[in-house]
């Protein structure tokens, strides 16, 4: 009797995560988008794995700074933009928000970079592909529900993991990977620097962070939900880690190999550059991912753009929510789908500096938002005694500090 009781508590407990699971996971995924493909297929073609250590510290920071989110969204019931407006005024708000829009928009029009790139890989042309994919999306999101939503997404997540076959198709060298994570090594060069920047600002992008604190919202999560929620956010780090990890051994143990480093303009030119090195599967392994994930992504960040803007100037906001009750959030989600889509089918546009710039975009804006986040946080008057411990305090801040040397670093190092 005891024992099936216990395995009856052990069933609730897991029936309850299965209930709670997905802002973390959906969040965590969706950062290894086209965007972030471009920069760590960039990353390992350029750099070999001389920066695949970077990966380690972005992973404690992400958790970290993730369980925040969630806990922050929990205890007060308000999204960060929300917050954020209430506590630093409306002025800061409306810069901050600009910067992030820009970012967001730069990285939708990526992610339906990404769209086009894959699926010419298969011979669908773009002024098929992206027109289709955008009108999809909308649909989802427009006519569609959360729950419905956050079901496709999970199975996008899943889908993500087929790099794994890619880079294990590439034989990668293990023994020279260990000793790269083992024994980091960095130039502070322009080259080096903008690409850490990069690779921190696609690991730990500005957005996911209002994406995430929404989500929990939007899934109505109490207090009593937190520790199946922190399970969630942590599976969704290691599979964050995870894919980008091998993206770039994908890369570092073909394209960096036989110098092909010129060759990568975006992560469909990646995808193809594999063909020769690993075989023409996982070529297409390579660029089935970056469909998926520019699906997933094209998807999940104007959403979350819609999310924060909505969110900071006290408009209705959420999936669940009508045209009629919440316009402003559908007709934002609408314009920057139609900015991102539209640009792609524009000839001549500058696809690899869109993606490189706006990843980096990504790691400037990030300290600003992670400052913002600090600070309400902390204070016991919205938190009460949900504050940060001290250590998680002194990891936050010595983060912050170092995105801005970072970015201080790059500024300066692209002047000489």
């Amino acid at each position: 009797m005891t024992a099936r009781i216990k395995k009856s508590g052990l069933w609730t407990k897991i029936l309850i995560f299965m209930a709670i699971l997905g802002p973390g996971i959906i969040t965590g995924s969706v950062d290894n988008d086209a965007g972030g493909i471009t920069t760590y297929s960039v990353a390992g073609a350029t750099f070999g794995y001389n920066l695949i250590w970077t990966l380690v510290p972005a992973f404690l920071v992400l958790f970290i700074v993730q369980e925040m989110n969630a806990r922050m969204g929990i205890v007060t019931g308000k999204g960060l933009a929300d917050l954020i407006r209430e506590n630093a005024g409306v002025k800061t708000t409306f810069f901050i928000f600009i910067g992030m829009l820009i970012t967001d928009i730069g990285n939708t029009t990526t992610e339906f970079a990404g769209v086009a790139g894959s699926m010419q890989i298969f011979g669908v042309s773009k002024y098929i592909s992206v027109p289709l994919v955008a009108f999809a999306v909308w649909i989802l999101v427009v006519k569609g529900t959360y729950k419905f939503a956050e079901r496709i997404f999970l199975v996008f997540s899943v889908a993500l993991l087929s790099y794994i076959i890619s880079a294990i198709m590439g034989h990668p060298d293990w023994g020279e990977i260990g000793t790269a994570i083992l024994r980091p090594e960095m130039n502070f060069n322009f080259a080096t620097i903008s690409t850490i920047v990069g690779l921190v600002g696609t690991t730990i992008a500005p957005w996911m962070l209002f994406y995430m604190q929404s989500a929990v919202i939007e899934k109505k999560l109490r207090p009593e939900d937190y520790k199946y929620t922190i399970i969630d956010v942590f599976v969704g780090c290691i599979a964050t880690v995870v894919v980008a990890f091998f993206i770039i051994v994908s890369c570092a143990s073909t394209l960096h190999v036989n110098g092909q480093v010129t060759e990568i303009t975006d992560a469909s030119v990646a995808a193809l550059a594999l063909k020769p090195f690993a075989g023409a599967l996982a070529s297409e392994v390579f660029a089935f991912g970056l469909f998926i994930a520019s699906i997933f992504s094209a998807t999940i960040l104007p959403v979350a753009a819609s999310f924060y803007v909505c969110e900071a100037f006290g408009f209705e906001a959420g999936i669940d929510r009508t045209w009629d009750e919440a316009p402003q959030f559908y007709w934002l989600y609408t314009i920057i789908i139609a900015i991102g889509a539209g640009i792609i089918l524009l000839p001549g546009t500058p696809l690899i500096r869109i993606s490189l710039w706006s990843q980096r975009l990504n790691g400037i804006m990030l300290p600003v938002v992670l400052i913002c986040m600090m600070l309400i946080v902390n204070d016991k008057g919205i938190m009460g005694d949900r504050t940060n411990k001290k250590s998680i305090n002194v990891v936050g801040w010595i983060t912050i500090a170092v995105l801005i040397g970072l970015s201080m670093t790059m500024v300066i190092t692209s002047l000489f």
